[in-house]
């Protein structure tokens, strides 16, 4: 074994020490969510003094995970913990907006219960609003490890530093990606496979917008790739399946590809 290899291993775990594993983060933000939503667990609260403790627990873990990870050097990490959760009402608020976007979007859908048991979309918005609340408390880490947690479970690879608006309905979802620095207004749809990217990925562009614009009330069908910081897509358009797109449209357009598709009657073999 090389001596010196195994000192900068060894000297990298005594940093890393105290920074909890990706699946603790990825269980805290779980148990969150199943306190905002008992239809997720089985192991819910009998009185409004347990429910209120359990958010206090959970207060206290955040605070404990935002020291280990080093969130921030000057400030006062039991303020920061209590901002979040003084959050709370309001990410819960915009989460049912997502909840009834789905249910009155979507013909299959039957119930709320089935949509926050069962829908994957449903599960990677609640983690990424979760990640989101905490970026825009100036936290870093957690909030890419919550969403890529999401990411590796359900396929949906939603940034943390995107903005996304209220009543938001991602359909399937398997393979839709939204860069940092999109926005996305109210009453907007996503098919999967859709994604909203950079024209370019290099470096010097870290700190540039890079990814779209989607006005409110759009729908973009599956397959669909919107691209660039410049790139707006109008209130009120529908973006057709397959399409590519690195130019802005205007409200209340339909954009579509024009492919060809031939039907041709099979020569069978008689046996």
């Amino acid at each position: 074994m090389n001596k010196e290899l195994a000192q900068q291993i060894f000297d990298k775990q005594r940093i890393l020490e105290d920074v909890p594993p990706n699946s603790v983060i990825a269980d805290w933000a779980t148990r969150f969510i199943c306190l905002l939503y008992p239809e997720l667990s089985d192991n819910n609260k009998k009185n409004l003094d347990e429910i209120e403790a359990a958010f206090k627990v959970l207060q206290a873990e955040l605070a404990v995970m935002l020291s280990a990870t080093k969130a921030c050097c000057n400030c006062d990490i039991d303020k920061v913990a209590d901002d979040f959760f003084k959050a709370v009402p309001e990410l819960y608020r915009v989460l049912n907006t997502d909840v009834s976007a789905i249910l009155n979007g979507d013909p299959a859908a039957k119930s709320e219960f089935e949509i926050i048991r069962a829908y994957p979309g449903f599960y990677a918005l609640c983690f990424y609003r979760i990640a989101h609340l905490l970026l825009t408390l100036d936290i870093p880490l957690l909030p890419r490890i919550l969403t890529e947690h999401a990411h590796s479970k359900t396929g949906i690879d939603i940034h943390p530093g995107a903005v996304i608006g209220e009543h938001f309905y991602v359909d399937h979802g398997t393979g839709i990606v939204i860069g940092e620095t999109a926005i996305i207004g109210s009453h907007v749809k996503l098919y999967q496979g859709v994604t909203l990217g950079a024209l370019s990925v290099d470096k010097s562009m870290a700190s540039v917008k890079r990814h779209p614009t989607i006005e409110d009330n759009v729908i973009i069908y599956s397959n669909a790739t919107v691209l660039g910081g410049n790139t707006v897509i109008g209130r009120n358009s529908i973006i057709g399946g397959n399409v590519w797109l690195t130019a802005s449209v205007k409200p209340g357009s339909l954009v579509y590809h024009n492919s060809e598709i031939i039907i041709e009657e099979r020569k069978l073999k008689s046996y």
